[in-house]
């Protein structure tokens, strides 16, 4: 009885043991590949359009789904009430240069009267101080002006970047204040594939490393892309790229920009990234 639970202990010992050094071997093997195999998901940064004033929506340029290039209007405001203040600022500069110069004339006459004897030097003085306050509301008048003609080219939206219309959100003629969303835009770039990596691997990756990055619609054209981000903090591997060994494991997020990016990838869409692991 006492030497059946013997062998029955050696051979689970066995076992334990071989099952070790296969599970080492095989961690060995896995590290001399030239490529790490990692999966993720497609992300593309996406931006919220507004304007920096409010207003009556008058023009709505683009639909969703349009792609639109840098620079392009993509939504303008009724201008009338903006041009009216940019029209009142001009006026005011105007009168506020008016009253600098005969504030000027008034000042010179009364240095010449001060030199003859025929006006006080406190005559010439408030003259003077007159002058000065002419010319600083010169400056504020012009300051004005500028705010207005700020409010003005704020009535338009102008594409920051090149992308797709993801969605319009309001419609001409809608009443919008300062910073409401009108367009939501997905850029053309960066583009990258979100991935999460083992710490057994963190090791072997680098930023800059090169990689290939494969998608299911169409495995036959792979991308290009170089690691551009690893992070320094640990997480726990996220739900849409959990396998069964690594439910209980903490993983590092790696961001892997690509080079060569195209409409057919999409925001989440699922790949696989091959990091090129140099010899």
């Amino acid at each position: 009885m006492k030497k059946s639970r013997v062998i029955l202990l050696s051979l689970t010992l066995l076992v334990g043991v071989g099952a070790g050094a296969f599970f080492f071997w095989e961690k060995k093997e896995e590290q001399k590949k030239p490529h790490i195999t990692l999966y993720g998901n497609v992300d593309i940064r996406q931006v919220n359009l507004g304007f920096r004033v409010f207003g009556r929506v008058k023009t709505l340029n683009f639909e969703e789904g349009d792609r639109i290039t840098e620079g392009q209007t993509v939504a303008i405001l009724d201008k009338v009430p903006y041009q009216n203040k940019v029209d009142s600022a001009r006026a005011d500069l105007a009168q506020k240069k008016t009253a600098y110069r005969n504030a000027m004339h008034t000042s010179e006459r009364k240095k010449k009267l001060l030199s003859s004897k025929f006006a006080s030097l406190e005559d010439y003085e408030n003259a003077q101080a007159a002058t000065d306050e002419a010319f600083s509301e010169i400056q504020s008048a012009e300051a004005a002006l500028e705010t207005t003609l700020t409010e003005l080219k704020d009535t338009e939206i102008f594409a920051p970047a090149s992308g797709k219309i993801l969605s319009r959100v309001t419609e001409a003629g809608s009443i919008v204040n300062a910073g409401d969303t009108v367009y939501i835009l997905s850029l053309d770039e960066p583009m990258w594939a979100r991935a999460y990596i083992s710490e057994e691997d963190l090791g072997r990756v680098s930023l800059g490393m090169k990689a290939q990055i494969f998608t299911d619609a169409r495995p036959q054209s792979p991308y290009d892309g170089q690691v551009g981000f690893i992070s320094p903090v640990a997480e726990f591997t996220p739900k849409n790229v959990e396998t069964p060994e690594l439910r209980t494991k903490l993983v590092y997020r790696v961001r892997v920009i690509v080079t060569n990016p195209d409409e057919y990838l999409r925001q989440g869409m699922p790949v696989t990234v091959q990091l090129k692991v140099a010899a």
